[in-house]
């Protein structure tokens, strides 16, 4: 496993630098982010040994199950919360994570503040955009994000970025130059967007952060 995922590891790599060099106006530097959802901490340690630093989880309680003792081993290694958050997770969310990319409501952002002011752990933050609009998915409508920017600087929030996950069946390309005007419209450096699929044309549209899982990890059931 170790082999692959390194060659998995050096190929995605290659793929970001090309894409970069050929997009007219690249991010200053484009991060991958290891999704390591259902993957075991012996996968992620293979991931370590190749290089990798930044990981992504989608769960709150299945990070806690692997990655205390992998931020002890590696301090260097950076976790973002990449899935929906509940605020009744807000406090092992904040404790646990450097980044969460998915606010998406001023509740969460009332309760991420609360948890800075009483803990003192106040992770960078994302706001996640449900550009497609769908009714099914996490995300902050567009017509909302004003407010919730506003909220979110008002509170003194670290916001840093925004953060989308196009539907599966559009074309990637429009949600992607959406959410690079939303990003400038509002001021903010970073965004979060593409995955295993469309990782190259989310760096062609700016993306300082692509999240990958399965070119890297291999498809997992």
């Amino acid at each position: 496993m170790t082999n692959n995922l390194a060659n998995n590891l050096a190929d995605i790599l290659a793929r970001i630098a090309a894409a970069r060099k050929a997009a007219i106006n690249p991010a200053p530097a484009t991060h991958l982010v290891a999704v390591s959802k259902t993957v075991s901490e012996e996968g992620i340690r293979a991931a370590l040994a190749a290089g990798q630093r930044l990981f992504g989880e989608n769960r709150v309680q299945e990070a806690q199950a692997k990655f205390p003792q992998l931020k002890a081993d590696y301090p260097d290694l950076e976790l973002h919360l990449i899935g929906p958050l509940q605020t009744n997770k807000v406090k092992e969310a904040a404790a646990l994570f450097d980044c969460i990319q998915s606010l998406d409501r001023i509740r969460l952002a009332d309760a991420l503040a609360a948890e800075r002011d009483r803990s003192g752990h106040a992770p960078r933050l994302f706001i996640q955009v449900n550009t497609g609009e769908e009714p099914q998915k996490a995300g902050v409508l567009p017509s909302d994000l004003d407010a919730l920017v506003a909220h979110a600087r008002a509170l003194k929030l670290p916001l840093e970025g925004l953060m989308c996950i196009p539907p599966a069946a559009d074309d990637a390309a429009p949600h992607f130059a959406f959410l690079l005007k939303l990003a400038r419209a509002h001021g903010l450096d970073h965004l979060s967007m593409g995955m295993s699929g469309d990782f190259e044309l989310a760096v062609k549209f700016g993306a300082t952060h692509v999240r990958i899982g399965s070119a890297l990890f291999g498809v997992r059931a």
